[in-house]
């Protein structure tokens, strides 16, 4: 077989004595990767090298151990994360085809009836998670050169998207039934748009109460989250420092919400106190905890907040991800052709002011002045 790519990288793949060589060139260049693999060949012929043997691909299911410790130790600091795997590998472990399918074995079509099969009881959203759990653990095994390559997961389209936003009215009532812990953090999501678990793990030592020059209320910060931007200062909201200050004065661990163990709350503690009043109210099921977050940047964009600013507050790891928010009005989109005119005019008086210091006279009659 003639060397293949794969991504950038040329491989070859080639049989001797009956047993399959596949290798990567490790070179973008394919005359380069031809010569790479007769060299292969040539030191095979001349036995200076000897077939590698591979070891036992294992199952998926024999995979679980390593895999788990892999994401117990790469995520240590992101016990949701480590969760969420254990818990997304179970599923998958509980279709027996691909528990007992060696690594190597796992392709498209095996997956295809995977999907299939779990599709006629969850929805897309729910196989989508388990997949990308099964396309990390893949990579895993071939950057452990476990095996050579990962099948292409394709995920559902067809995912519900949640994009309740919350009205003034229904905040109000909102407010005026939740307790606590709920009701602090939930005003701390909706005036700040922290994500739910930055909202739990949020200690006093990155609560900033002092005004500031950009801070009139203070700020907080949070030191991690779910993508490589969350860690960010985000200024504070007149409730919310008040809201802060007022749980200061009780406070007797580094959690700012913490149980009487002084421990942090789960979110689906949370979660359950929101769905009871969301249902005393009779409010839609779209609205979750998560509503409030997507209600503040909703409002952002309304007030004519630009997408850069939303990404910074929200800690998004794409722009692409604040756009959304950002829905230019007709009144918005003719303010901004004002101010393009209102430069234009400075600038054409500029313009103006050095072309009337310039002479009008022709430059051949200034000659003709200088030769008489």
């Amino acid at each position: 077989m003639a060397v293949y790519k794969r991504g950038k990288i040329w491989w070859y793949k080639f049989t001797w004595n009956g047993e399959p060589i596949r290798e990567s060139t490790k070179h973008t260049n394919k005359r380069v990767a031809e010569q790479v693999e007769a060299a292969h060949k040539t030191a095979l012929a001349k036995g200076e090298v000897g077939i590698r043997k591979r070891m036992p691909v294992p199952t998926l299911a024999g995979f679980k151990d390593q895999f788990t410790q892999a994401i117990e130790v790469r995520c240590a600091a992101k016990p949701r994360t480590v969760a969420f795997y254990k818990e997304k590998l179970t599923r998958l472990l509980e279709y027996p085809a691909l528990a007992c399918a060696q690594l190597d074995k796992i392709d498209e079509a095996l997956i295809e009836r995977y999907v299939q099969e779990r599709r006629r009881r969850v929805g897309p959203a729910t196989v989508n998670r388990q997949l990308a759990t099964l396309r990390r653990a893949l990579r895993l095994a071939q950057e452990w050169k476990i095996i050579d390559r990962v099948p292409r997961i394709r995920l559902l389209p067809g995912e519900r998207v949640r994009d309740f936003v919350l009205t003034r009215e229904q905040e109000k009532n909102y407010f005026a039934l939740v307790a606590n812990p709920l009701h602090d953090v939930a005003i701390l999501i909706l005036d700040t748009g922290l994500r739910i678990g930055e909202a739990l793990l949020l200690e006093w030592t990155d609560v900033h109460l002092d005004a500031g020059v950009d801070s009139r209320f203070g700020y907080l910060r949070v030191r991690d989250g779910k993508s490589r931007n969350a860690k960010r200062a985000v200024s504070l909201t007149g409730r919310v420092k008040a809201m802060l200050d007022e749980r200061s004065k009780t406070a007797s661990c580094p959690l700012v919400f913490a149980t009487v163990s002084h421990g942090p709350y789960r979110g689906t503690y949370l979660n359950r106190l929101h769905q009871k009043s969301r249902e005393t109210l009779k409010l839609p099921n779209d609205f979750v905890l998560h509503s409030l977050r997507h209600t503040m940047l909703t409002r952002l964009g309304e007030a004519g907040v630009d997408a850069f600013t939303i990404m910074r507050i929200a800690g998004h790891s794409s722009i692409m991800m604040s756009q959304r928010y950002v829905h230019p009005s007709s009144e918005a989109m003719g303010r901004a052709i004002e101010k393009l005119e209102a430069q234009n005019e400075v600038a054409m008086r500029g313009v103006g002011t050095i072309l009337g210091t310039m002479s009008t006279e022709p430059t051949f009659g200034v000659a003709d002045n200088q030769l008489q």
